[in-house]
């Protein structure tokens, strides 16, 4: 009876090393590792993938070096190259780093214009228009406000006085390229006001008013508002909206010979 039993276990035993587990199914050791990325990509395509991360690297180190030379103190290198570094930053990339200066913007900055408008009754000067605030009218309460109501005015005042001299002198290309900016973005202004007649030459100014100071605090400021006038500005067809061609279809003549005073 123990010699069955014996070889009962012995067959049993043989059996299980014969036949393997129904779900025990080895993996081929010959079967290729499955490619992901680029590498699953076709050779033409992969050329192509290479150069296009390639030029973007150059691009982002490129970038990162101009950006870097344009907050970075006065050196040899932006002496020599200055203007090259000006030209990829401005005005897409420009930085600004009032917010973190030691003295950061305590104060509010408004541009008002005036114009000399001639019409049926003749010359006349206007009153002085807040395009400023009128700007801030616009965006007050607007959940999307758009960029050029926030920044257009705001931005294109910074590039002027930064490219101005204190008795309002240009600074090369860019003071001419930014007074002419302002000129034109103040005409698109006083486009959308019914004038009464064609406007001939107009006239900024700046009022900056202090922030004042907490109530918690025991600092005084003076609040008054500090007013600065620059000169006239004559004004030509192309600063008009519409341009020369516009001029022309309202019957209006190209006004050429009035002098800014």
């Amino acid at each position: 009876m123990s010699e069955e039993s014996g070889d009962t276990e012995d067959s049993a035993r043989q059996a299980q090393d014969a036949d393997p587990e129904p779900h025990a199914d080895p993996t081929p050791q010959d079967a290729p590792t499955p490619r992901v990325g680029i590498a699953a990509l076709s050779m033409p395509y992969q050329v192509v993938a290479a150069v296009v991360l390639a030029v973007l690297g150059v691009f982002a180190c490129v970038h990162l070096g101009m950006v870097f030379l344009h907050v970075a103190p006065s050196n040899t290198l932006t002496k020599q190259h200055g203007e090259a570094v000006d030209d990829w930053i401005y005005p897409e990339f420009e930085q600004n780093w009032k917010l973190f200066a030691p003295n950061p913007l305590q104060q509010n900055i408004a541009v008002q214009v005036r114009a000399t408008v001639a019409g049926d009754g003749g010359r006349r000067t206007t009153g002085w228009i807040d395009l400023s605030g009128q700007d801030a009218a616009n965006i007050r309460g607007s959940l999307l406000p758009s960029h050029t109501e926030q920044n257009e005015l705001r931005r294109a005042w910074d590039f002027y006085l930064n490219s101005h001299t204190d008795d309002h002198r240009p600074n090369g290309l860019r003071g001419e390229l930014s007074e002419s900016y302002m000129r034109r973005i103040v005409m698109l202004r006083l486009d959308e006001r019914e004038l009464g007649g064609t406007v001939q030459r107009v006239q900024v100014r700046s009022v900056t008013r202090p922030i004042p100071s907490p109530a918690w605090s025991g600092e005084k400021t003076d609040t008054d508002p500090v007013f600065r006038t620059y000169p006239w500005w004559r004004i030509t067809d192309p600063d008009r909206p519409a341009g020369a061609a516009g001029a022309e279809a309202r019957g209006v003549a190209p006004n050429r010979t009035e002098a800014g005073r």
